[in-house]
């Protein structure tokens, strides 16, 4: 494998900018220095943890342990006292990498010895580690723990290379190109792809701290971006404002690569957007343990409700519950994803028997399904756990009628799952937040849009009201958190 960075290496344009974060700005010669001069001083610990707010520093610190050839553990800096002591004791990490102005908690973080990152430190040229270290973590990255406690997963220097090279290929990314996002940096969306991403290329990465439309319309205006990487609800927002803001309309239309990524981004939005900016909003596909599986091709043509095919290397397949492998592309035999190749994660940190079980051989189940259109192209359908509702008969993704949901007019957001039925073995539930709370939609005007859309064995059965649906930090609704839900 050749170096990580490239760009960091001896003869490269040192004045290029790298990174932009709020006041802090860093160009490719600051960024060497600053992060060459903590890898010094952290090498030879086993791993560092990184309190990873959306910040310079944060990025620092994990260019400089990748320098250094040692393990980082992003640490999401809102996570409660009883989780954080748990992936702290697990990960056993000797430091905490952290900004100058970051107060950490009290606990196990604030015991352990705080290294402060100083973007204007300057130190010896770091020798990255050589081909021989591709297998070595360069992340240890904690799951959401939606199954138990979070599991820390071992994502080696060569999953994590292979995965934003074919990402590369297939958006053909280059150092020419200036990304936009606000995306948390704790997790894989934004952490790898989205600061390790850009740098690996060469190019820039300008993080707007906080997601705003303005922030937004900014960078990819007048600030010259070219690609921006957002969430659902992020770009629902966009969406939203896009009526109204001729500047976004402008700035997302200049833009040569929209991504979306986290959770599916329900068609309307996906129209909206194509419809003001005349681009399309790029959907692909990935999790912790795999990094990226799949992805729709720019200028491919819109493909709303699709994630597209899988990335050079990757291979993907469909199985029956009985491990059976499905052949059928046909957009309608739901089937779990399976993945294999060089994006794979190394194992979870300390536990050889949830390793095992998380694999069919060389094959990692995704827990997701899906089904296969004709072209190839993966279209999810939803989690095992929690969105693969059988129902009279039929193995029904919550996934498609969630979007068939959000395709009425007076349906702001909606959530499906399942519930016991004596009769149909499960039937299905939509948690909707109306347009209109005083005017919501009936379960039997929803049930009769659903019918007529996908199939009638797909209508809900039960339709409740909410305000909001719970979410995660990455837009994702939370399904357990429903009301008597999980």
């Amino acid at each position: 494998m050749s170096a990580f960075f490239p760009a960091l290496a001896a003869g490269a344009d040192a004045g290029r900018p790298a990174l932009r974060c709020g006041a802090d700005t860093l160009t490719y010669g600051e960024l060497e220095r600053a992060a060459g001069a903590l890898a010094a001083r952290i090498g030879g610990t086993r791993r560092v943890a990184v309190w990873a707010t959306p910040s310079a520093h944060t990025a620092v610190a994990v260019v400089g342990a990748l320098l250094a050839g040692v393990p980082a553990v992003p640490l999401n800096p809102r996570t409660g006292e009883r989780e954080l002591a748990h992936i702290l004791g697990d990960s056993g990490p000797d430091a905490l990498l952290a900004g100058p102005g970051d107060a950490l908690p009290a606990g196990p973080a604030g015991r352990l010895p705080r290294i402060d990152v100083d973007l204007a430190a300057s130190g010896p040229a770091v020798v990255e580690p050589g081909p021989e270290a591709a297998e070595s973590p360069a992340l240890i990255v904690y799951t959401s723990g939606t199954t138990g406690p979070p599991k820390g997963v071992l994502l080696s220097r060569r999953a994590v290379a292979a995965s934003l090279d074919a990402l590369a290929g297939a958006w053909s990314w280059t150092a020419d190109d200036v990304l936009v996002h606000a995306l948390p940096l704790f997790h894989v969306h934004g952490l790898v792809l989205g600061i390790l991403g850009p740098l690996r290329r060469g190019g820039e990465v300008r993080h707007l701290g906080a997601f705003s439309v303005e922030g937004v319309a900014r960078e990819l205006g007048a600030g010259g971006g070219t690609m921006l990487f957002g969430v659902p609800t992020m770009y629902h927002r966009l969406a939203d404002a896009l009526d109204r803001d001729t500047a976004l309309v402008r700035a997302m239309a200049g833009a040569r690569l929209l991504v979306s990524g986290s959770a599916a981004l329900p068609v309307h939005d996906h129209e909206r957007i194509a419809a003001a900016t005349g681009r399309t909003v790029v959907e692909r596909y990935g999790m912790t343990e795999t990094l990226m599986n799949t992805s729709v091709l720019p200028g491919a043509g819109p493909r709303p409700g699709t994630v597209g095919l899988p990335l050079p290397g990757v291979e993907l397949r469909l199985v029956e519950d009985d491990g059976a492998v499905l052949g059928a592309y046909d957009g309608e035999t739901v089937g779990e994803v399976q993945v294999r190749g060089p994006n794979l994660f190394s194992g979870y940190l300390g536990r050889p028997e949830a390793t095992a079980a998380a694999f069919d051989g060389d094959w990692f189940r995704t827990g997701d399904m899906a089904v296969r259109e004709p072209d190839g192209a993966v279209r999810l359908v939803g989690r095992r756990a929690t969105d693969l509702i059988k129902s009279g008969g039929y193995k029904i993704g919550a996934g498609e009628i969630e979007n068939a949901l959000l395709d009425h007019p007076r349906v702001r957001e909606a959530a499906v799952t399942g519930e016991p039925d004596p009769d149909l073995g499960e039937r299905i539930v939509a948690w909707v937040v109306p347009v209109d709370a005083a005017r919501p939609p009936t379960a039997a005007e929803l049930g009769d849009h659903v019918a007529g859309l996908l199939a009638p064995h797909k209508r809900p059965r039960v339709v409740r009201h909410l305000d909001a649906l719970p979410r995660n930090d990455m837009g994702k609704v939370l399904k357990k958190a429903l009301p008597g839900a999980g």
